[in-house]
């Protein structure tokens, strides 16, 4: 197989603010595999809170793509390659997108039938970034009839966060979660999740760091599900979650790819546990690699693409909150 990889900046409609980071940009690496004149895409979002970028990723993908091999139906051999290399699982992910892809696309049928999963998954929240009180009350207005559910980024480290979750009740009956992103103690946590489940929260995402000891007394005591984000990565997670968590957050761009997050879902249903999709900031290339999951999930967090000024890679389609993946053969969407 030919392989072809490049970094593509996607810009941000507007300044996107958790509790580590503010960014106006991010940087993906799409990549291409082509076989007997088919060509399959994927993408790349690295998470810089795993030590992973787009320059990290690019070279991964350019050091290790001959590890492919000539077969694109051999996803148990090549996944097997690929994780004998530590780290970069952004970049596997794009390499397990871009297989699936070309496999539906020689196929003639779309990937979400090719796994024999529906086609539609339960609808995305949208992300209401942190702010002030007031700015995140206002920016729930702006999006007013457009979405069926919200989620808050909390953490800001000032007292407030309970506040911004009753300032945007005020403003809307609409589903609310929470994604605290490992920045309360467990002291914190336990003064803050009970008020919040008096407004409503339906679940409290990663609210101590990963890691955190305090986790399986949080489990046991909270008053809404907690689930877990940076404490979940791959498969071999999942087990360990149940004693803390409620449920977990997939993200491909820490999996590694579609068929480690359909192990993952399998797996944290086997336990009792929830599950969430999650993504980065992508374009529709990489929600489309996300689509394909969102069916096993209770809940889906696939906004990435809604968030940047500008898609270089439509193809996944917004109705009525829900995102919905194309027919076409493979994931439907070219690479820019």
């Amino acid at each position: 197989m030919q392989l072809d990889a490049h970094i593509v900046r996607l810009r941000l409609a507007e300044t996107f603010v958790i509790a580590r980071e503010a960014r106006d940009e991010e940087d993906v690496v799409q990549v291409e595999l082509t076989h007997d004149g088919v060509t399959g895409h994927g993408e790349a979002a690295p998470i810089e809170r795993y030590d992973e970028s787009a320059e990290s990723a690019l070279a991964f993908v350019r050091e290790h793509g001959h590890l492919i091999g000539d077969d694109p139906f051999a996803l148990e051999e090549i996944g097997a390659r690929l994780a004998a290399i530590p780290g970069e699982q952004a970049a596997k992910a794009a390499l397990d997108a871009a297989l699936h892809d070309l496999q539906g696309k020689l196929l003639g049928v779309p990937v979400w039938k090719l796994l024999g999963l529906p086609r539609v998954g339960p609808p995305t929240s949208w992300t209401i970034w942190l702010g002030d009180p007031d700015d995140m009350a206002r920016r729930t207005d702006r999006v007013a009839g457009r979405f069926r559910r919200l989620k808050l980024k909390l953490g800001g480290g000032d007292g407030l966060d309970v506040d911004r979750v009753r300032a945007v009740r005020a403003r809307t009956e609409l589903p609310l979660q929470v994604d605290v992103n490992e920045w309360w103690s467990l002291e914190e946590a336990l003064d803050a999740i009970p008020r919040l489940a008096a407004l409503g929260v339906q679940y409290v995402e990663q609210p101590l760091p990963a890691g955190d000891p305090g986790g399986a007394e949080l489990k046991r005591r909270s008053p809404v599900p907690i689930y877990v984000d940076e404490d979940c990565h791959t498969l071999a997670d999942v087990a360990a979650c149940a004693d803390i968590a409620h449920g977990i957050n997939i993200k491909l761009a820490k999996s590694g790819g579609i068929r480690e997050g359909i192990r993952m879902a399998h797996a944290a249903r086997a336990l009792g546990l929830g599950v969430m999709l999650g993504c980065m900031v992508e374009s529709g290339l990489g929600i489309a690699a996300g689509c394909v999951v969102a069916p096993l999930c209770d809940h889906v967090d696939l906004d990435g693409n809604l968030l940047i000024a500008e898609d270089p890679c439509p193809g996944v389609t917004f109705a009525d909150g829900v995102q919905v993946p194309s027919e076409e053969p493979g994931l439907g969407v070219g690479g820019s």
